[in-house]
């Protein structure tokens, strides 16, 4: 896997200012796509080709087009278990209201309306499974996550309906998106929802503990988009609340998303409101959480992308215990024991844990010992994101801003990003290298849900809003060589789940 997929680029007197400077500073100017110190990355495809029956196209014309996205709430995909038994007499049902035909010319009908087939299952999280699916529509490969048993509970019916809203707001080339959502069922059959996202090849996880050699560039690349992806989020006043490698998705030409905003949520401004700790894997979960404070910030994403530095550079888990109290222990042996000052937050029974142990001294210099690329720059940086004291933790506004970035904003936006362009003449760059959003996100809609009935209506509704436009809407396959186990597919089961957060005495 190699940055940048494009020709060569000339750099020219069109280049902005900033970025000029930049490839003066740091030597790469016309070479830099073709740097030899830029080693590929194997990265493994994690699908398959399907072994399910190929989806018939039938042909359509315009009008016979929109009389089917003008009926979709009256075709019920089939989105249950419990449903996939009476797929033929549901679908003839609901067809028997728009036509006199005969059950067979209605069953034909309803292969006019193109199907999505799921191939298989490349992961598994804690309130969705996702597939890798082909998209009859332009036959390209895409990822399908499923969200089921979405209506449970009141607590869980908001946490989908704002999981659903944020993949409809972002536009961010780092940061995952809908690219469509799948026809709903008529809602007495309306359990799950699916979401399609543009599929990505592999994940920060997957990278790390493999055997490819990662150079200090991959490194730089990949934290700059890391940053620039939450920067982005944060600028939207959204947590994301479980940074991790495994939701660090990424493709053969190096470029990232952050994914899996299950946990997101945004900022609370109120410090009176409490938060929940039931968020971040503990590997990287921020010291604030772990001594029980009731009240974070973002602060807790740039703690979560500190630990995933250090593991780029070391490949190895920087803090890696086997309860919450050894994590936190782990972090004062690099950290040294915290000021009173920096426990503020915390609750009783943490501050006595560590006011009970013995004065630790910061051990930072150890940080150099990660890996040759451990530089002055590099450990600088990753001491910024590793602070104690969530108040003190630098920015991913300022961390861009960093030396460090230059080189992975150079080659970002020299042969990666969507945002600057090649012409003829050269190279040309975008204004604004990390843009922020305007407004933020509005989570305003939660305090009026008050039922799981009313939940259900408004995300019915707001899906057949989204299905807008000249595309052909989508639904399940029940036909499909895979569809069994795709129906049958869950989320990821308590034994594989992160340990839950300590509560302190």
């Amino acid at each position: 896997m190699g940055f940048g997929s494009g020709p060569k680029t000339t750099h020219t007197g069109k280049c902005s200012t900033c970025l000029m400077k930049m490839i003066s500073k740091v030597g790469f100017g016309d070479d830099l796509c073709a740097d030899d110190s830029v080693l590929p990355l194997d990265v493994k495809h994690a699908w398959n080709k399907s072994t399910g029956g190929t989806v018939a196209f039938i042909n359509q014309d315009e009008t016979a087009e929109e009389d089917l996205q003008n009926n979709s709430t009256k075709f019920p995909s089939q989105a249950g278990a419990k449903h996939r038994e009476h797929t033929s007499e549901m679908q003839c049902v609901h067809h028997k209201k728009l036509t006199t035909g005969t059950c067979k010319e209605v069953q034909s009908q309803i292969l006019q309306q193109l199907d999505i087939e799921p191939d298989r299952p490349i992961g598994y999280g804690a309130f969705g499974v996702v597939w890798s699916v082909t998209d009859p529509r332009d036959g390209k490969r895409v990822a399908l996550k499923k969200m089921p048993n979405v209506f449970q509970n009141l607590v869980s019916c908001k946490r989908v309906f704002r999981e659903l809203k944020m993949l409809c707001f972002f536009k961010h080339d780092n940061v995952l998106s809908a690219l469509d959502i799948l026809q709903p069922p008529h809602i007495d059959y309306f359990e799950e929802i699916y979401v399609v996202t543009e599929l990505m090849q592999s994940d920060l996880h997957k990278i790390i503990v493999s055997p490819q050699p990662l150079s200090s560039d991959h490194v730089k690349v990949f934290l700059y988009q890391i940053l620039r992806g939450l920067k982005y989020l944060h600028s939207a006043g959204i947590l994301h609340r479980d940074i991790k490698p495994g939701n660090l998705l990424v493709n053969s030409n190096c470029v990232l998303k952050i994914c899996d905003f299950g946990l997101a949520r945004v900022e609370e401004l109120d410090e009176s409101r409490h938060m929940t700790q039931e968020v971040v894997t503990q590997y990287y979960r921020a010291p604030e959480i772990l001594m029980g404070s009731r009240h974070y910030s973002n602060a807790i994403d740039i703690w979560s992308v500190g630990c995933i530095f250090a593991e780029l550079l070391g490949r190895r888990i920087l803090f890696q215990a086997q309860s919450p109290i050894q994590q936190l222990d782990l972090i004062t042996d690099l950290l040294g024991t915290p000021s009173l000052e920096a426990m503020r937050t915390a609750c009783e029974g943490a501050k006595a844990h560590i006011l009970r142990g013995p004065h630790k001294q910061p051990s930072l210099p150890v940080l150099y010992t990660l890996s040759s690329q451990a530089t002055h720059e590099a450990v600088h940086l990753l001491c910024r994101m590793l602070v104690f004291d969530p108040s003190k933790r630098i920015s991913a506004k300022d961390a861009l801003a960093h030396p460090y970035l230059d080189e992975g904003r150079l080659r970002y936006h020299t042969c990666m990003c969507k945002c600057c362009f090649s012409t003829s003449t050269g190279r040309v760059y975008t204004s604004d290298f990390e843009p922020i959003t305007n407004p933020k996100f509005d989570d305003t809609f939660e305090k009026n849900l008050s039922s799981v009935r009313q939940v259900k209506e408004i995300i019915h509704q707001f899906i057949l809003e989204q299905q807008k436009g000249n595309r052909v809407p989508l639904c399940i396959n029940p036909q499909s060589a895979a569809f069994k186990s795709f129906i049958s597919s869950t989320v990821a089961q308590p034994s594989e789940m992160p340990p839950s957060p300590l509560v302190w005495e």
